[in-house]
């Protein structure tokens, strides 16, 4: 007998699995490919006889276009194709990462670095707006591709370190290039096109807002983006040289990579967890409570050494990472299917647009008074990310419970 076809309800739940396990697996590749300069590049302080200082400033140019295309990419998204940016996402990334690893010098290493940012901006406001739409924006679901997002952070910094130090800093570029480029190619052929879509999304939030409370509530996202931004970039940027500084300057570079991925690690472990919690606390009450941590973690690792170092960090990142999941939950509540893209591309250039803010404010505060000065100016942000989310807290409090209110009675 001929094999009979899949129930429709069969394939599509198919595809939308195929369609999440390729969010994720992007989540990842996004992060990784942004994270492998800020380690590669203390094995260049001695290729290039240039200081630290100098060198990670050239990465400013990815973090930029990081944060500014992401404001295009998620307009075209929504009034385009989602699935066709997404692609450009993976085969953009592919070739820019191969010009970085063939790069004569500096200048067109720098260049190449924007082109990267340009294409790996695609995936947040895109590959979010793509996921709530998939997964009904479970907590779970989201959690994951948060730890997906987050292992490619970690990875990043154990897999690039061993390859610069075991066969060459190019080759730290030119591998994941092969592997983006050829995760594009096979999106490419077994995801459907989604231009017919555009028309039909949803264009009513699931609690609709007045205008005055959509100001008010969006303005606390504004603050709230670029101080989680600005605490998350500066932690995962400068954590490889903390380390490498702060506890010993002769460990080998591939062991100073593998103690920051240890460290990142433990940001996987709290999205997990926040996935968990999110069904038994309220999304709003556990956001203030993981961004208390995090000012915590970063105050306490401002002080210490050693063990309690590590400790503190890990803290530190875990409730950083941990905010992104319970942040995109509470975006998806009260933002339209069909505004989504520019909602998020808005939310994400704030944030994104931060790491060219924090790699300039690593280099000049590190210049000025070391690790120290740098983890207290990052704990005084973390702190108005707690008084922001604070403020976030008792906004949604008052229209949660108008909007109850207003429900017919059962």
């Amino acid at each position: 007998m001929p094999p009979t076809k899949l129930p429709t309800a069969v394939s599509d739940e198919v595809a939308r699995l195929r369609s999440i396990a390729f969010l994720n697996w992007a989540h990842a590749v996004d992060h990784f490919v942004l994270l492998i300069y800020p380690t590669v590049v203390i094995g260049l302080e001695v290729i290039y006889n240039r200081p630290y200082s100098e060198l990670i400033a050239l990465s400013s140019a990815a973090f930029l276009a990081f944060g500014i295309f992401s404001l295009p990419a998620g307009w075209l998204a929504d009034r385009w194709s989602r699935r066709n940016m997404m692609v450009a996402f993976y085969l953009g990334c592919g070739v820019s990462l191969a010009a970085i690893g063939l790069a004569p010098n500096l200048t067109v290493l720098a260049v190449a670095m924007f082109a990267l940012g340009i294409f790996a901006a695609i995936y947040h406001p895109v590959g979010m707006a793509m996921l709530i739409e998939a997964s009904g924006a479970k907590g779970r679901t989201l959690a994951f591709n948060g730890v997906c997002g987050n292992l490619g952070v970690s990875l990043a910094a154990g897999i690039s370190a061993a390859l610069a130090y075991w066969v060459s800093w190019r080759v730290a570029f030119l591998a994941p290039a092969a592997i983006s480029f050829a995760s594009g190619l096979v999106y490419l052929w077994l995801t459907p096109a989604d231009r017919h879509h555009a028309k039909t999304r949803q264009s009513v939030p699931a609690v609709p807002l007045t205008p005055r409370l959509a100001v008010i509530l969006f303005s606390l996202f504004i603050v709230i983006a670029l101080s989680a931004g600005l605490t998350f970039n500066v932690l995962t940027i400068a954590l490889p040289k903390i380390v490498d500084e702060r506890l010993s300057s002769d460990l080998p570079l591939v062991l100073v990579g593998s103690i920051a991925t240890a460290v990142l690690v433990c940001g996987a472990l709290a999205q997990l967890a926040v996935g968990r919690l999110v069904e038994y606390i309220t999304s709003h009450m556990l956001f203030a409570i993981v961004t208390g941590v995090c000012f915590l973690g970063n105050l306490w690792a401002a002080y210490a050494n050693g063990v309690s170092l590590l400790i503190a960090l890990a803290i530190a990142v875990a409730a950083i990472y941990g905010q992104v999941t319970v942040n995109d939950m509470i975006m998806a509540r009260y933002t339209a299917d069909a505004w989504r893209g520019r909602v998020y591309a808005v939310r994400y250039f704030l944030v994104f647009i931060s790491a060219g803010a924090a790699i300039g404010m690593i280099a000049l505060l590190h210049k000025t008074g070391g690790f120290t000065f740098v983890l207290n100016v990052n704990a005084m942000i973390a702190l108005l990310l707690f008084v922001a989310t604070l403020g976030l807290v008792a906004m949604i409090v008052s229209v949660e419970g108008k909007h109850r209110a207003a429900q017919p009675a059962e």
